[in-house]
């Protein structure tokens, strides 16, 4: 549906790039709770874990070619978003999803290293995993772009479906509440 959007009849080759980036990144989104939880059939949950992880800088790379393919068309308006000054609401959720995403990829990078117990870091990483889930839905719902209205909110549906179920079978929140209490 995106490759047939009118929107982009009279758009640069740059700017529709940026946006497929931005739908690539939202797919990402999908995969990534379901590589986590080992839901994809004939995927070991192991090596699940271990594509989560590469997908991971996948969906990094998607974002910064979609932020700086926007920088490309427009610099004065990807400036007002990061600097939070935009007056387009999806601006401050997309920069808000993007910086969150981006500290959930830092900590899964570097969480070793910062020698963080493995349920903290597991709870950390859900919880900007979380946010930035989130984020990106209310920035992809609140553009009429790329996507069209119907894949764009059944993907997002998916995305945090997928997310919140994923979640909740790991059971983050109640493994680091019963470490506590026991």
């Amino acid at each position: 549906m995106a490759a047939t959007s009118p929107l982009l009849a009279w758009r640069a080759p740059v700017y529709i790039a940026a946006g497929f980036a931005g739908v690539i990144a939202l797919v990402i989104l999908l995969l990534q709770p379901l590589l986590a939880g080992g839901y994809l059939p004939g995927l070991p949950t192991t090596f699940g874990k271990r594509v989560h992880r590469w997908t991971g800088f996948a969906l990094v790379a998607a974002i910064i070619i979609h932020v700086g393919g926007l920088w490309l068309t427009s610099p004065p308006d990807v400036v007002d978003a990061l600097l939070f000054a935009s007056p387009t609401p999806f601006a401050v959720w997309g920069v808000t999803a993007m910086w969150v995403l981006f500290a959930a990829a830092l900590l899964a990078a570097f969480g070793q290293r910062l020698r963080v117990r493995p349920q903290t870091w597991r709870l950390g990483h859900a919880v900007l995993a979380l946010v930035g889930v989130a984020g990106s839905v209310v920035h992809a719902m609140l553009i009429d772009g790329t996507m069209g209205t119907l894949s764009k909110t059944l993907l997002c549906a998916l995305v945090i479906g997928a997310t919140i179920k994923v979640l909740y079978d790991l059971r983050v929140w109640s493994r680091i509440t019963r470490r506590r209490i026991g």
